[in-house]
């Protein structure tokens, strides 16, 4: 089983810039532009017109730095000056490159800021008139959601929705507004270019436009006389005077920005409602749950991975390999493949830097570079995606996951997992899961939908305060209703993954057996709790005790170990079920229970459990 480092990854360059210009030739520049963001794997969005481009693109340094040479070689644009930040992911799903009649939507002609813009005033000049208390207006042209998310002290916003109520909006200001000073602004400038002009149309003696907006004052003078955060247009939502990534969400129906205050709101469920858009339903859980399993089914159907399609895995760059050779990197993290076997895939071109170009097996490697792996054509086993959502609400998502399914991309399953499935279903969301279970595993599995959620479920699991109860069915008889093992559980992965009881180096793994039923033909029903989290806890333990579990073609009777790690669809099933799980809820803090369904192994113990 291939394995990738996830330490020191590269970071994400986000770029936002305009430039008002007179441009030709539209189409081809569009295709231009296009198949170079493609081939370097840049994502995001550039807008052009024949009065200049507006881009916010996100990607590798080596790419971006590439588009920005492309773009200021084209007249007009050698003056192209991006606001440039960084983030942990990729904030946007895809690139667009298209052709609009404004680079921002104003509706309003005879305003060209080609060729006039009202007097600019830099960031630094500001926050020194700002400092020296000077009587200035600051109007704030961006639309209600964004101000709400932070603003200048004292700003005055106009309350629009969108920009092209802006000209309304000024015709409604005090007459005497237009003797006064006003430094106008918003997030990168673009909006005042336009803006600005207007209003000295309309009277306005006294216009500034602030130099580069918000994003240019961060990046200047910090957060001295700002408020809040600052809205942008991708997914991160906001951005702090530091310029790095906040926490704050974005409803995407009445598109409102939200702080982590109104992420605890029990109204905000993601993709579905917040507080400032929520209409009460009591069925409005069961017709969202509805919803999801048909989504689920159009994943699922067919197989994701049951046609061939190529598979990049990713490799990252640890510190200790940083100006080694690839072929050394290869061999030192993933050594059960053969030097002589990674030196073939390098000179099949089976390893590709982020451009997606081949590179050598001599090529120097630096830390934080991530490489990828190409498996071409490659198909994967077929899993059951009997997916089941039984809750879902503003911070978690509760599902009654199916066997034999991998939870995570793992040796030969990368679509065939609920990851995949339920990223593709929540795809403005990646759904983190705050514990696992085995691909063989029936059951109760619980995800946060944001990092917000995660930091508050998480910890739970670590500090062992969920309380977990497993159904299982062994070969043999226990000599006592009701037992514990502490046998600790090693740290390091064997054959299949599998792991060993080891008394002296292993990780302590303690957990509780109660009988629930003997039956005749020599099995047993058990109801298990995990007190620790370990790897294959369940499994191993009661191994240890001679009680292997009916269906694991991996743990076999004295010690011995399987051939199989995952199971077919036509294997009989790993009797293990993840029946219910308790923990404090990361929004109410009040404590829930969840259940799973039976799987139909257990539908005739159904009476034998009632009472548990």
């Amino acid at each position: 089983m291939l394995r990738y480092s996830c330490e020191s990854m590269p970071k994400i360059l986000n770029i936002a810039a305009y430039k008002f210009a007179r441009l030709g030739e539209l189409k081809d520049l569009r295709e231009k532009l296009l198949n170079l963001s493609k081939a370097r794997a840049l994502k995001g969005s550039i807008l052009l017109s024949t009065e200049g481009i507006n881009l916010f693109v996100a990607g590798t340094e080596l790419g971006i730095s590439e588009l920005l040479v492309e773009l200021r070689s084209i007249s007009g644009l050698e003056q192209l000056t991006p606001k440039i930040s960084e983030s942990d992911e990729q904030p946007f799903s895809r690139m667009l490159v298209r052709i609009k009649k404004e680079i921002i939507a104003f509706g309003v002609e005879g305003i060209e800021p080609e060729k006039y813009t009202s007097p600019k005033l830099s960031p630094r000049v500001l926050k020194q008139w700002l400092d020296e208390g000077r009587p200035i207006t600051l109007l704030d042209t961006r639309n209600n959601y964004e101000v709400k998310l932070g603003t200048f002290k004292g700003a005055l916003p106009l309350g629009i929705d969108r920009f092209r109520e802006f000209p309304d909006a000024v015709r409604q200001l005090p007459e005497q507004m237009k003797e006064q000073p006003i430094v106008m602004f918003c997030t990168g400038g673009i909006r005042c270019e336009k803006a600005g002009p207007y209003m000295q149309r309309e009277g306005f003696q006294n216009i500034f436009q602030l130099e580069g907006g918000i994003l240019k004052y961060f990046e200047d003078c910090g957060g001295e006389h700002y408020q809040g955060e600052c809205f942008v247009f991708d997914q991160r939502v906001g951005v702090d005077p530091d310029l790095h990534e906040t926490a704050s969400d974005q409803c995407f129906v009445c598109l409102t920005p939200l702080t982590s205050g109104d992420q605890k709101d029990p109204r905000f469920m993601p993709g579905e409602s917040c507080s400032y858009c929520f209409k009460t339903s009591e069925d409005h859980m069961a017709e969202t749950i509805a919803q999801r399993h048909l989504e689920i089914a159009k994943v699922a159907t067919p197989l994701p991975g049951i046609e061939p399609y190529d598979n990049f895995r990713p490799i990252s760059v640890p510190a200790e390999f940083d100006g080694a050779p690839l072929i050394d990197l290869l061999c030192g993290l993933l050594g059960h493949i053969s030097r002589t076997e990674w030196l073939e895939h390098c000179d099949n071109h089976r390893l590709l830097n982020p451009q997606k170009i081949p590179v050598t097996s001599i090529h120097p490697v630096a830390v934080g570079e991530r490489f990828y792996f190409l498996l071409p054509g490659i198909t994967e086993p077929p899993v059951s995606m009997a997916i089941q959502i039984l809750h879902e609400d503003e911070a978690i998502i509760v599902v009654n996951k199916p066997a034999p399914l991998p939870m995570h991309p793992c040796g030969r399953f990368n679509r065939h997992t609920l990851e995949y499935v339920l990223r593709n279903v929540y795809h403005h969301q990646k759904p983190r899961a705050a514990h696992r279970l085995d691909a063989n595993t029936t059951g109760i599995v619980v995800l946060s939908r944001t990092r917000h959620f995660a930091g508050l479920l998480q910890p739970q699991f670590s500090r062992g305060e969920v309380q977990k109860t497993y159904i299982v069915r062994v070969e043999g008889h226990p000599a006592e209703s009701s037992f514990i093992v502490d046998s600790p559980i090693s740290r390091e992965t064997k054959d299949l993954g599998s792991r060993t009881v080891n008394e002296e180096t292993g990780l302590s793994a303690i957990t509780r057996f109660e009988v629930v039923h003997c039956d005749s033909d020599g099995t047993a029903l058990l109801i298990a709790q995990p007190i620790t989290g370990r790897t294959n806890q369940i499994r191993l333990h009661l191994r240890e005790r001679g009680l292997p579990i009916c269906g694991d073609k991996t743990y076999l009777i004295d010690g011995q170990l399987g051939e199989v790690q995952t199971l077919s669809l036509s294997d009989a099933p790993l009797c293990l079920h993840a029946w219910k799980l308790a923990f404090n809820h990361p929004v109410s803090k009040t404590r829930v229970v969840f259940e799973a369904p039976f799987p139909n192994w257990l539908i005739s113990f159904r009476d034998y459990l009632e009472l548990k």
